[in-house]
């Protein structure tokens, strides 16, 4: 009994020395943080729910303001949180070669489509990939795109139509996070595979099933996540997966079957699927920048849009595998259905509620479709002067990604954490920092009130204002957003056919004022995102 006892202490002692030890990375070096709660870190609000991502990015930033960057555990995992502008300057751009990389979350023997694709590779290997992608994200691919996103935004308004016709009152109540995921599910579905796919019509279709599989994360979902995260090689052991089986292999069929066809029947169609055959040809050239008749950077897709780097536009000579390819078209397939489609539920949200604005918009739209005889361009929405203001305050306001993240890949001095610190602080490869986009981005030390919807922060008087570095909803630096151009171009498009026809307004179902749920790790409102749709008079 004794001895039993013995050892129990000594196992009592041994864990607690090692917590000791682990949760001392960031005191050591006067590095501010809270309390960590063993194996949890600081990730018990969040697994309780109490607070949602951007709560939880808030109360580190909100909670240390006279530090340059402050600590976070994620269970076991320590994280720099970034909260000064210059030091973000440096690391996304300046000193790019130290944090070239993301977080792990797989290997490729056990998830290749996760682990192969664009966000996930690293070193050399994003440099080629990123090279030999970028030459399909200029804005003359995506000019040759327009008519499939018109044509999907023609057959969502006839849905609406439809049902608003058929309504006892002449208005239905519309979730609106699940209009705007079938619209990017129909416009992904056809810009990027090639499919021709009406999910307001088939609600159930195959591909719109799989996109829901696959791009949404559950809460169950992201502990998982985050557990993959910190715990690589625990996660590698139990070979735990983001995607299951079926969703890999229907995406495999899909991209090989269509390649394959395409090949044999020489069929040529301006998408995605198309773009990836010419790449591992080696056939896809980097477009110099022109300039539209208008005298627009032919380029520029609106203030957010970013701009590739000299890393995107080497000419490689590299030969990438079949799964390769489809991890790319499984990427651009999550990213164009949930982060789009958040960006669009989140935009008709504060036109629901700012009516004034949804006038002065809906005006614009108007005289644009007058002018150009009813036909939508891909010229004529980026001459929209208004819908650009709009929505580069709703990606400010609401940003998808609420925080970038990187992965030191060789030793970097951090500087001093606050003045009263004594010793630099260095973070060590393989450590992870995070740049907060979400707190940068409703900081009142950048953005006048800056909880407030407001696009007249993006007028040609009032947008020199905005500090660069503070603006990220694509990133920053060299490892940004490669599909701004995209992104933007089928955001406006939506919000052009949606205005164009109908008044969205508040529903019974609206909850107000509008708060982040805590249920999910993808942006989510609280009561979800339902809205009033009538028909324009």
């Amino acid at each position: 009994m004794f001895l039993l006892l013995t050892w129990v202490v000594v196992l009592i002692l041994v864990v607690v020395l090692y917590f000791r030890q682990n949760y001392s990375r960031f005191s050591d070096y006067g590095v501010k943080h809270f309390r960590p709660l063993p194996f949890f870190g600081n990730m018990m609000r969040i697994i309780l729910r109490i607070d949602n991502f951007g709560d939880d990015l808030d109360r580190m930033y909100d909670g240390f303001p006279e530090e340059r960057f402050v600590g976070r555990y994620e269970f076991l995992r320590p994280i720099t949180i970034v909260r000064d502008l210059e030091l973000v300057k440096k690391i996304t751009i300046k000193d790019f070669e130290h944090f070239l990389d993301h977080r792990n979350f797989t290997e490729v023997s056990i998830e290749p489509l996760f682990a192969r694709n664009l966000f996930s590779l690293k070193g050399q290997e994003w440099k080629d990939m990123r090279s030999t992608l970028s030459p399909a994200f200029t804005s003359s691919k995506i000019k040759l795109m327009v008519p499939f996103m018109e044509e999907v935004g023609e057959q969502m308004i006839r849905a609406l139509k439809k049902k608003v016709k058929e309504s006892e009152h002449g208005a239905i109540e519309v979730d609106c996070k699940d209009l705007t995921a079938r619209y990017a599910n129909d416009v992904i579905a056809s810009c990027a595979f090639g499919l021709k796919v009406d999910s307001h019509t088939d609600e159930n279709n195959q591909f719109f099933e799989m996109g829901k599989t696959a791009a949404t994360f559950k809460f169950k979902q992201m502990l998982m996540f985050f557990a993959m995260s910190a715990c690589p090689s625990l996660a590698k052991r139990l070979k735990l997966k983001l995607f299951t089986n079926q969703t890999k292999e229907f995406f495999e069929e899909l991209v090989l079957t269509s390649m394959k066809d395409r090949e044999a029947r020489n069929i040529i169609r301006p998408d995605m699927i198309h773009l990836l055959m010419e790449a591992k040809k080696g056939q896809l050239i980097h477009d110099e920048k022109s300039t539209t008749e208008n005298g627009h950077n032919d380029q520029d897709t609106g203030f957010a849009t970013v701009e590739e780097s000299t890393v995107g536009k080497k000419q490689i000579d590299r030969v990438w595998s079949d799964t390769d390819l489809v991890a790319q078209a499984v990427l651009f397939f999550i990213a164009g259905f949930e982060t789009i489609s958040t960006a669009m539920s989140f935009a008709l949200h504060e036109l629901a509620v700012h009516p004034e604005v949804q006038d002065r918009l809906y005006k614009e739209i108007k005289e644009h479709n007058e002018k150009h005889n009813g036909k939508l361009s891909f010229t004529a929405i980026q001459n929209m002067t208004y819908l650009d203001m709009v929505v580069s305050e709703v990606l400010r306001l609401w940003p998808p990604a609420m925080a970038l993240d990187r992965q030191c890949v060789k030793d970097y001095n951090m500087g001093k954490a606050n003045s009263k610190a004594t010793k630099d602080y260095i973070i060590r490869k393989g450590e992870l920092l995070s740049i907060p986009t979400w707190c940068f981005h409703h900081d009142s030390q950048f953005y006048a009130n800056p909880k407030k919807f407001d696009p007249e922060r993006f007028s040609e008087e009032n947008k020199h204002l905005i500090n660069p570095m503070a603006y990220m909803p694509f990133g920053l630096g060299p490892r940004n957003c490669i599909g701004s151009r995209f992104a933007l171009c089928e955001l406006k498009f939506l919000l052009f056919h949606v205005l164009l026809h109908m008044e969205v307004s508040p529903s019974a179902k609206t909850r107000l004022p509008a708060k982040l749920s805590s249920e999910s790790f993808n942006p989510r409102l609280e009561g979800g995102h339902w809205l009033k749709f009538e028909l324009r008079a």
